[in-house]
């Protein structure tokens, strides 16, 4: 009797098990289709950042999201679609660290004017698929 009933639950658990598996591959695929890579290490606030860019239409800046390594911190850069926009760092909690490049000039806002020379560029993390 023990074992008919060890046999009748090892599917149940089975089943539960694929089904995590699954959610978790369709949410890869979800992130894979937008754009947006699959690493953990992307701050929640960059992810809602992206999500809230791809809701819009048209879309709205940025375009394209890079991490870079900059004075010794992971950093994100969003890249504004245009001209006068500036492209804007934030760290790793969304606080706003410069804009380095963009805005009337082309020359950012002037707070980080080394970030070009010194920042280390470390992955793509999303572009518009609309620009």
């Amino acid at each position: 009797m023990k074992y008919m009933l060890i046999l009748l639950a090892f599917p149940l658990f089975s089943a539960t098990e694929c089904g995590k598996k699954k959610n978790k591959e369709a949410i890869k695929d979800e992130q894979s289709q937008n754009g947006i890579s699959g690493n953990d290490s992307i701050p929640v606030c960059v992810k809602q950042f992206i999500d809230s860019a791809m809701k819009e239409k048209p879309p709205v800046p940025p375009v394209q999201v890079d991490e870079y390594i900059y004075n010794g911190k992971k950093v994100f850069l969003f890249t504004a679609p245009c001209c006068d926009f500036f492209n804007t760092v934030y760290d790793e909690n969304c606080k706003m660290i410069c804009s380095p490049t963009g805005g009337i000039t082309g020359k950012g806002d002037g707070k980080c004017e080394d970030f070009i020379a010194k920042a280390k560029h470390i992955k793509l993390i999303w572009k518009n698929k609309e620009q």
